[in-house]
């Protein structure tokens, strides 16, 4: 059998065996594939240190289409080493992986690893891992078909006086079609708006109040809640630590 090489990440990892594990590697060849690290719990292993969850780089494998492919070794390209250094950023990272394994069961496009991997860049570096997040969520809404609209009104589909951000309504209401919906600031719309259209990758800074981060954080669980039917233990987990740390 060929060794194959492949450039992805470890988005989840299970103990196998008395000393393996498998590994849930998110690859821009293949999408989501699972990979054996024989092994690897071994301490004298060479897997030991690269097979875990986070882990960047270049796979090279016995793959296998139909089944679990081999791990044989990895270049790392990034280990994320400054995230794992800090429990909340661990935290965000866990949940926005475990989001990105839901999303590919329902859409394989191979850009989203790319959208993953500059998110986890830009947190490694120190950017605001719950913006980060807003981002990314806003983004992978596309891939799952549950996009709200945002260049006009949910409902008229006017782009003039555009006053709210609605869940319910699906995305922008203006003012000839409000009824009720709760008003949030003209800074919250064209926030959300600004998330789903910039490039990650640009992103050199990040600042905006804790009202305005408030705002933007609800409208987005209530959209998820409401149209994905995507619920993640990694979530309650992460309001508990945020919930903390406030």
């Amino acid at each position: 059998m060929k060794i194959q090489e492949v450039e992805g990440i470890i988005l989840s990892e299970t103990n196998y065996s008395e000393s393996s594990k498998i590994l849930n590697v998110l690859t821009k060849e293949y999408g989501l594939i699972g990979i054996i690290s024989k092994g690897c719990r071994n301490i004298k292993s060479k897997l030991r240190a690269v097979s875990r969850k986070l882990i960047y780089g270049k796979f090279h494998i016995y793959y296998k289409e139909n089944g679990l492919s081999t791990l044989i070794s990895i270049d790392v390209i990034n280990s994320f080493s400054q995230i794992l250094k800090d429990l909340t950023k661990i935290s965000y990272a866990s949940y926005i992986t475990d989001l990105v394994v839901q999303v590919i069961k329902q859409n394989d496009d191979s850009t989203i690893l790319e959208l993953l991997i500059q998110t986890l860049l830009k947190i490694e570096s120190g950017l605001s891992a719950e913006l980060l997040t807003d981002i990314l969520e806003i983004k992978l809404l596309n891939y799952l078909g549950v996009m709200p609209m945002l260049d006009g009104c949910s409902i008229c589909g006017s782009t003039k006086n555009i006053i709210t951000l609605s869940s319910l309504r699906g995305g922008f209401v203006c003012k000839n079609c409000y009824t009720d919906e709760g008003i949030v600031s003209n800074k919250t719309i064209q926030l959300v708006r600004m998330f789903y259209y910039v490039d990650i990758s640009s992103i050199t800074k990040i600042d905006i109040s804790s009202d305005i981060q408030k705002e933007i954080n609800q409208f987005i669980e209530d959209y998820y809640e409401r149209y994905t039917g995507i619920y993640l233990k990694s979530k309650n987990f992460l309001k508990k630590i945020t919930q903390l740390n406030s």
